[in-house]
C-alpha cells in the first residue's frame, strides 16, 4: 500500500468533515460511517490510522478549537490598554459569544454521561485556564485597583467552577428562565465582590446552546422513529 505523503492534510480533512457533521447532526447522531461517506474516497482504515475512535476525533476537534481560543485569550491578557477587570470581563464575553465554540458545545454529548470528556474538561480548566489566564488577570486587577479581592487563587477557582460547570448546559441543563436566573445570580455575586458584571442578554447566548442541543436530540428521536416505521 502506498504511504500517505500528506498525513497532515488527511487529518485536517477528517477533522473538517467531522466538525461539520457533529455541528449539523450532533456527536451522538454521527457515526464513523457517516464521516467516511463524506470524505471523498478515504477509507475507514485511513481514519483509524489517525484516530482510534470517534471520541478521539472529537477530542482532536476540541483541541483545535481550544488552540484558537487560547490565542485570543493570550491577546486579551497582553492588552496593555485594559485593566485587569476589563480583561476578565472581555474573557467571559468572548467565551460566551463565540459562535463556533457555541455550535461545537451544542453538538457534544452530555458530559455527565461521558466521564472521559468531563475529566478532560475539568483538567483543562484547573491546569490551564485558571493558572495561565484567570489568575494572572485577577492579580493584575488587584494590583491596578480595578478588582477588590483578598483571595485571588480561590476566586479564580470559584469563577471557573461557576462558568465552566454550573453555567455549562452540557453539565447543568436549564430552561431559558433558569439560565436567566443563573446569569442574574452570577452578576450579583460578581458585583458583591467588586468584580465587573456581565452585560444583560448573555442568557440568550447560553440558551442558544440549549436550543441547538434540543433540536439535535429531537432529530435523533425522529430519525429513530423513521427507521422503525420503515
Amino acid at each position: 500500500m502506498a504511504r500517505n505523503k500528506y498525513p497532515e492534510e488527511t487529518v485536517e480533512k477528517i477533522l473538517d468533515v467531522s466538525t461539520r457533521l457533529f455541528m449539523e447532526n450532533g456527536y451522538d447522531q454521527t457515526s464513523i460511517q457517516d464521516i467516511i461517506d463524506q470524505l471523498g474516497g478515504l477509507s475507514k482504515g485511513a481514519i483509524y490510522h489517525h484516530f482510534k475512535s470517534k471520541a478521539d476525533i472529537l477530542l482532536a476537534i476540541v483541541d483545535r478549537v481550544s488552540a484558537g481560543k487560547a490565542e485570543e485569550m493570550q491577546a486579551i491578557v497582553a492588552d496593555a490598554t485594559l485593566t485587569g477587570a476589563a480583561k476578565l470581563r472581555q474573557m467571559f464575553l468572548s467565551s460566551f459569544k463565540d459562535s463556533t465554540q457555541r455550535e461545537l458545545i451544542a453538538s457534544m454529548p452530555n458530559l455527565v454521561k461521558n466521564p472521559q470528556l468531563l475529566s478532560l474538561h475539568l483538567s483543562n480548566t484547573i491546569e490551564d485556564v485558571v493558572p495561565h489566564y484567570i489568575l494572572p488577570v485577577i492579580q493584575e486587577g488587584i494590583d491596578d485597583g480595578s478588582i477588590q479581592c483578598d483571595y485571588p487563587q480561590e476566586m479564580a477557582d470559584v469563577l471557573m467552577l461557576l462558568t465552566n460547570v454550573w453555567l455549562n448546559p452540557l453539565i447543568y441543563p436549564a430552561t431559558q428562565e433558569g439560565i436567566r436566573r443563573k446569569i442574574a445570580l452570577f452578576n450579583q455575586i460578581l458585583a458583591s465582590l467588586g468584580f465587573p458584571t456581565l452585560e444583560a442578554g448573555l442568557d440568550e447566548h447560553i440558551q442558544l446552546v440549549g436550543e441547538k442541543m434540543s433540536r439535535l436530540q429531537n432529530k435523533d428521536v425522529l430519525d429513530t422513529l423513521e427507521v422503525h416505521l420503515l
